[in-house]
């Protein structure tokens, strides 16, 4: 008799479908329902990144909250919904269950949204927003949906598009002009992003696409231990989980110190 497959996280070969039942992120809920369009949000994810946008916006030298709270709105739109929308209808990388119609739905509400925020914006703070708003309309397909063959579906656009763009958005929404610490404030969250998605590239990696890891680590003192699945994401996962959280608490910190 053979023996009973291993658990799909020991590092041993899984029994066939374990990867596709493995859950495709930290984060992620129990496939099915209303669980999916949760997981959908990426929540950890989009709370980082709409984090920018507060940085953007306390940074200024003239901060406006009803501005921010619309820039706020007009990004959970744009990408809490829209852009992960269409980036789960390309390739499902959450593996959801949400049907294409609806993906498709989404993916036009939350850009669609987003956009005539952002024109009202243009037309009550400066038509100098409508800059902002065409880029916007145009990364968030054009990452998600990989057009050009991909060629802006990479670590660049990625950082550009949801680390910079957010955080001068909200910037230039509360001041009308880009000052010194915009670029600086822009290198800091470009970097940041940088270093999330170098991150999240191995993460994915291994949850999604890899069927076992298998080995074992020598240590100086002559000790031997194993290498598996979980120990290839626990320091990644780790570091992530604790940037999702000190983003949004730096965030916080930079909007109460304008009170």
């Amino acid at each position: 008799m053979r023996p009973a497959a291993k658990d799909p996280t020991s590092g041993s070969v899984p029994a066939n479908g374990a990867i596709s039942r493995r859950r495709p992120a930290f984060y992620a809920l129990a496939a099915g329902g209303w669980r999916d369009y949760v997981t959908l949000l990426h929540p950890p994810y989009t709370l980082w990144h709409l984090s920018y946008v507060v940085l953007g916006a306390a940074l200024s030298p003239a901060l406006h909250y009803d501005r921010l709270a619309a820039t706020l709105l007009a990004f959970f739109l744009a990408l809490g919904i829209g852009a992960h929308a269409l980036d789960e209808l390309a390739s499902r990388p959450l593996s959801t269950q949400i049907p294409q119609r609806v993906l498709m739905s989404l993916g036009a509400f939350g850009l669609g949204a987003a956009v005539v925020i952002g024109i009202v914006g243009a037309i009550v703070v400066s038509p100098s927003l409508l800059l902002f708003i065409v880029f916007g309309a145009f990364i968030a397909p054009a990452y998600n949906l990989e057009w050009f063959g991909a060629r802006l579906h990479n670590d660049f656009w990625f950082a550009l598009a949801w680390g910079a763009f957010p955080f001068l958005t909200a910037y230039y929404a509360s001041a009308e002009r880009l000052e010194l610490s915009a670029v600086f404030g822009a290198a800091g969250v470009f970097a940041l992003s940088l270093a999330q998605r170098a991150l999240s590239t191995r993460v994915r990696a291994v949850r999604r696409h890899t069927r076992s890891i298998e080995g074992r680590r020598l240590e100086a003192d002559g000790t031997v231990r194993d290498i598996d699945r979980g120990w290839a994401l626990a320091a990644d996962e780790r570091a992530l989980m604790m940037l999702s959280l000190a983003v949004p608490a730096i965030a916080v910190a930079a909007l109460l110190s304008q009170v």
